[in-house]
C-alpha cells in the first residue's frame, strides 16, 4: 500500500492509500479527487488525467512511452519535465509515499 498525496492547483491536499497494481488515475476517481477526470477510462487517450510527479517521485513509475509523450501534447495545461498522465503511473508494493501536483484545468 502506498499513500499518495494529490496536490491541486489551490493547494487542497487529498491522501489515498493505494493497493499496489492500481494506477494514479483510477484511485483518484474512485477517491473522489477532483481535478482528476479520466474521461478515456485509463487508456492514455484523452489526457484529462494530466498531473505533475513531484521530482523525488519520478524515478519510481516506467519512463514515458510513445503514446503517452503524444497524448501529453493534447493537455490544456502546459506540460512540464514531471508531466505524466496519471492513468500509466501504476503503485508498485514499495508501500512508499508518492505525490503529484494537478494542473489548473484538465479540459
Amino acid at each position: 500500500m502506498a499513500v499518495v498525496k494529490y496536490i491541486s492547483a489551490e493547494g487542497t491536499v487529498t491522501e489515498l492509500d493505494v493497493s499496489p497494481g492500481v494506477n494514479l488515475m483510477q484511485a483518484a476517481v474512485n477517491g473522489g479527487v477532483d481535478g482528476i477526470i479520466g474521461e478515456c477510462g485509463g487508456s492514455a487517450m484523452c489526457a484529462t488525467c494530466h498531473v505533475y510527479v513531484d521530482e523525488k517521485d519520478v524515478g519510481k513509475f516506467d519512463p514515458k512511452s510513445a503514446p503517452e509523450e503524444e497524448m501529453l501534447e493534447c493537455t490544456t495545461s502546459p506540460v512540464q519535465e514531471t508531466s505524466r498522465l496519471s492513468c500509466q503511473l501504476f503503485v508498485t508494493d514499495d508501500g512508499d509515499e508518492i505525490t503529484v501536483y494537478l494542473p489548473e484545468s484538465q479540459q
